[in-house]
């Protein structure tokens, strides 16, 4: 198969940390174009729209959305309706309903949606997974700790209604520990704290009850000082594991596990790869579904206005 002509739709952090590299050294993506209204990158031919780009270079047959969640929507069905194949950075959409109605597009049209979790990809994860499989999980233990104006600098955005704050790192830890423990997490409890000026929470606590009631713990933290922490512990009947750094690295009973080489988003576009050559969907909304009961039925709590 001949590489896939993609474009990069949002040209922010995530793009040119993380998507820009992976698809500069991919063999089955050809990065041809990218659409920012703010923005251009070097080396490939730049737009300030998505309807620009695909009237001036009708062959890109793929985009990735990397602009905020909450002008998604309405670009990706543009690019679904119009025959393109999409991968949708995290998190996929501000509402369940958008993102259930662009798999129904997506499936009218036979390309692909790809709603990604690229932490899923993170290279502790599959070990941790296959070492979990058959053991009983007795607790889980989420620690998500991080300052936001390191790793979201000037992100207004993120404060904005469908933003989701402090959610929008935690959901990568949900991402994480749906993939890993099959079946439903309930949300029991949560409480959430809303600096005054924001439509976003800044902390928050949740408490889950996983499958089997295993309780599960999170504990999420946008002002926490120092080097981020993002663990997530597993207690069970044959000792405790540990992944830190968002599944970055794997511990068993404080033991350092080897874990693969190959970066996070490297294996997440081996798989839209995949995905594109069969025409098939991957949109799961687990993650997602579990902030969106916290917005629901949190307990606002209000905190001091954030600055920054």
């Amino acid at each position: 198969m001949s590489s896939v002509k993609i474009a990069l739709v949002g040209l922010g952090k995530i793009a040119r940390d993380q998507h820009i590299p992976a698809l500069t050294a991919s063999a089955e993506f050809e990065l041809v174009a990218a659409a920012s209204p703010r923005g251009k990158l070097d080396g490939v031919r730049s737009f300030p729209s998505i309807a620009e780009l695909f009237e001036a270079i009708p062959e890109v047959a793929a985009v990735a959305l990397c602009t905020p969640p909450q002008v998604r929507y309405e670009t990706a069905r543009y690019a679904l309706e119009r025959g393109r194949h999409v991968l949708l950075e995290k998190p996929p959409g501000v509402t369940l309903g958008e993102i259930q109605e662009l798999a129904e597009i997506a499936l009218r049209h036979a390309v692909t949606l790809f709603a990604s979790w690229h932490c899923r990809h993170s290279p502790a994860v599959e070990p941790a997974r296959a070492w979990l499989a058959g053991r009983q999980i007795r607790k889980i233990t989420i620690t998500w700790k991080e300052d936001v104006r390191v790793w979201h600098p000037g992100q207004r955005w993120i404060w904005e209604a469908g933003g989701l704050g402090v959610f929008d790192p935690g959901i990568n830890a949900l991402s994480i520990l749906t993939h890993l423990v099959p079946g439903t997490f309930r949300l029991c409890a949560a409480d959430l704290s809303y600096p005054e000026n924001c439509q976003t929470p800044i902390a928050a606590r949740l408490a889950l009850a996983g499958p089997g009631d295993i309780p599960t713990v999170m504990e999420l933290d946008f002002l926490h000082q120092g080097a981020a922490c993002w663990d997530i512990v597993f207690d069970t009947d044959a000792g405790g594991l540990r992944l830190s750094m968002g599944g970055k690295y794997l511990h068993v009973d404080d033991r350092s596990l080897a874990t693969s080489d190959r970066t996070e988003y490297a294996s997440l576009y081996a798989h839209f790869a995949s995905l594109v050559r069969e025409r098939r969907l991957d949109v799961d909304i687990a993650p997602l579904q579990i902030v969106a009961d916290a917005f629901l039925s949190g307990r606002r709590i209000p905190v001091a206005a954030f600055t920054g």
